[in-house]
């Protein structure tokens, strides 16, 4: 059992901020700032694919409420990040989907650095092809959704 399957059973401690029937919210213990909050569904999914999209719609409106707690708490907030890391390439920690929900304020020197030297715009020929390609994805996915 994962880490955060034994949080979502009471098997390790947590410092709940939010709970319900399908999520849990907790204190992150290495955070970005004070505040920063892991959503993560009670239901084990180590990746945004494995969960319902019910369960991906409900995660988000919980980070949405810590949202909304984080900018009336007392705790500093000038803004919010939301942030869901989608495999191990993609920074993904635990393998167990969370959302991570974070104050943010000036000077807190936490950023996310992209050299703009390292992204060449891509033409407009080349993004009509990944839009193609995308789409027989999607049309694909969605015929392999409705025959089950």
């Amino acid at each position: 059992m994962c880490i955060y399957c034994r949080i979502a059973t009471g098997e390790l401690p947590a410092s709940v901020v939010y709970e319900d029937d399908y999520t849990m919210a907790f204190l992150d213990i290495q955070p970005i700032n004070p505040g920063h909050v892991l959503v993560i569904p009670k239901k084990h999914a180590s990746t945004l694919m494995d969960l319902s999209a019910d369960d991906a719609a409900h995660m988000m409106v919980v980070g949405q409420i810590i949202d909304r707690a984080l900018n009336w708490s007392d705790l500093k907030c000038e803004g919010v990040n939301i942030f869901l890391a989608d495999g191990r390439v993609a920074g993904q920690d635990v393998a167990h989907i969370h959302l991570h929900v974070f104050p943010r304020f000036q000077g807190d020197g936490f950023e996310l650095k992209i050299d703009p030297d390292s992204r060449k715009p891509p033409s407009r020929e080349e993004l009509s092809e990944n839009a193609i390609k995308l789409k027989q994805a999607i049309s694909a996915l969605h015929y392999a959704q409705t025959e089950d």
